[in-house]
């Protein structure tokens, strides 16, 4: 039984990120890009949405992280690195650019692509192959 609630919990977890996304209009790239105009037709209605993600996260992570251990899991898997290098900014940066020029962000693409829309299906495209040519990369600097 404990076995199904694992499955099942990530799924309905993905469903309700899913529908937040729909509803605060993040999965269309109008309203995307209407918000990262800012010296033209600025619409900051996702702005109301960062705030309420970030606000809820930043409760959220406090409560959650209190506890001894998750309730399915032997600890919790915090990242160790806090270091803000060349990499981390690079990265960064490229994901804004990349966000910035299609009005699409990774996580919503996902929610998009499933309307077989041609827009969203190139850029979850272009993430994948993003993704893969980085794991290359990464390899390759590692090894020599």
């Amino acid at each position: 039984m404990k076995t199904t609630k694992i499955q099942i919990l990530p799924v309905f977890a993905g469903l309700v990120f899913a529908l937040g996304l729909a509803l605060g209009g993040m999965t269309r790239a109008d309203v995307v890009l209407g918000f990262l105009d800012v010296t033209g037709a600025w619409d900051p209605s996702l702005a109301f949405v960062m705030a309420g993600a970030v606000l809820f996260n930043f409760v959220a992570f406090r409560l959650i992280l209190k506890r001894p251990n998750p309730f399915w899991r032997s600890d919790f898997q915090v990242p160790a690195n806090k270091k803000v290098d060349r990499r981390l900014v690079l990265g960064a940066a490229i994901f804004g650019i990349g966000w910035g020029l299609a009005g699409i962000c990774p996580g919503p693409s996902l929610v998009t692509v499933t309307n077989l829309a041609q827009p969203a299906l190139v850029f979850v495209l272009g993430m994948l192959g993003g993704v893969w040519a980085f794991r290359l990369w990464d390899q390759s600097t590692k090894r020599g």
